[in-house]
């Protein structure tokens, strides 16, 4: 049986931060990641925007050269699953069978595309946008492609959306709540957003429910709750993903949406931390509630915070969130968490297409949405992190530099 000292699962931001963290503080044992694509460790953003596009090859997005992991002596074993752990014997199971053991288990596995569970989900030509070889095959069909359907109005299908009207393409964007980004942002920034969509031509429908996905082998279109069909060639389903943690709850792990973690990112198992994605944790930024982060920042924060407790220097996990977007010639940047928000402060003027959303609980700020106002996003991380308390009209005042509202001994450091 194969062993290793440290065994990660996932070959994503989290697990290839976790094994650079690790050789970083001079961790000599050895390490090895197990990842269910063939590719190396790369960056998922840019696949909805950039890769898309064609602006960038694979290349590009790679989160290290191929090199560096043989330089730093890590073990990759690509194109396989983990489909079972046993935590007393500190053994993973492969779907082929293998087994490997481990001293320490890193789980940054992520998570799997949530699927329509109407008929025809499964029909040639529906994507996700997960992975490299989604997003090839979504190219691969582009040029017999004049009609693409988006369902789901988050950050995925409203980048998706923006690239493929770049390219010529008929989009409609269907989304099931009154707005789009509902569970991210306030009324202002959705706002926005769907005007944006719908200026560049996209057809983007509010508050819709999806009956099923017609087509016999492949996709002829989508058909609405009230009955309404929409041709289309392509469709993209862009609803949000499963936590793959099923191996880590049938060994007995703690968790539900997602396996639970400790401040230092350890799961109930004896020897098995969980990061990323997957990882639901108690976050100080949501008001302590138990949630799931799915960003990059989350995932290679996480990561240090394992390396650092796996080499004896533990310390917990406390970092203010952040989230990036593009869209056109948008760049939407978030810090903090609007979670639970009771006021909405607009700063800026949003038919200038640079303006800020700073998000207020009981008069404290907790986050900001920054489109093309990069100084608010970087000046607005100290009031964030410092939940500090701020009058709707001193925020308002986009004359004013946010650093300019911090108390002298916040700027002092």
């Amino acid at each position: 049986m194969k062993r290793a000292d440290i065994v990660i699962v996932g070959a994503g931001h989290g697990g290839a931060q976790a094994a650079a963290a690790l050789r970083q503080r001079k961790f000599e044992g050895s390490i090895l990641m197990i990842g269910e694509e063939p590719e190396m460790p790369y960056e998922r953003p840019p696949l909805s925007k950039d890769y898309l596009s064609g602006e960038k090859a694979f290349e590009r997005i790679l989160i290290r050269p191929a090199g560096f992991w043989v330089d730093h002596r890590v073990e990759m074993a690509m194109g396989g699953k983990v489909v079972a752990v046993d935590p007393e014997a500190r053994t993973v199971e492969l779907e082929d069978g293998g087994t490997i053991g481990y001293r320490e288990l890193v789980w940054a596995a992520g998570g799997h595309p949530r699927k329509l569970s109407c008929t025809g989900h499964s029909l040639t030509g529906v994507h996700s946008v997960r992975t490299r070889a989604d997003v090839d095959r979504m190219m691969g069909e582009l040029d017999d492609t004049t009609r693409v359907v988006v369902i789901g109005g988050g950050y995925i299908g409203l980048e998706a959306a923006a690239v493929l009207s770049k390219l010529g393409k008929s989009v409609t964007v269907l989304e099931a709540q009154e707005r789009v980004l509902a569970r991210v942002a306030g009324v202002a920034l959705s706002r926005f957003y769907e005007a944006e969509h719908r200026a560049h031509s996209v057809d983007l429908r509010l508050g819709v429910a999806v009956e099923c996905i017609e087509g016999d082998s492949r996709v002829t279109g989508v058909r609405l709750g009230d009955g309404t069909v929409l041709p289309a060639e392509m469709v993209i389903v862009g609803i949000g993903i499963v936590p793959a943690v099923e191996p880590l709850l049938a060994a007995g792990a703690e968790g539900g949406n997602g396996v639970a973690v400790d401040e230092h990112c350890r799961t109930s198992l004896p020897h098995v931390f969980a990061i990323g994605d997957c990882a639901l944790h108690a976050n100080a930024f949501a008001e302590g509630l138990q949630i799931r982060l799915e960003s990059v920042q989350n995932a290679n924060d996480m990561a240090t915070i394992v390396a650092k407790a796996i080499t004896g220097d533990p310390e917990a996990y406390h970092s203010v969130p952040w989230f990036w977007s593009n869209q056109y010639d948008l760049r939407l940047q978030t810090i903090g968490l609007s979670i639970g928000h009771d006021e909405e402060v607009l700063r800026g003027d949003p038919r200038a297409r640079s303006f800020s959303v700073v998000y207020l609980r009981q008069g404290r700020v907790i986050a900001l949405d920054c489109v093309n106002a990069t100084k608010d996003y970087v000046q607005g991380k100290a009031l964030v992190a410092g939940r500090l308390q701020m009058a709707a009209e001193q925020l308002a005042d986009a004359t004013a530099p946010l650093k300019s509202l911090l108390p002298v001994r916040a700027t002092d450091h």
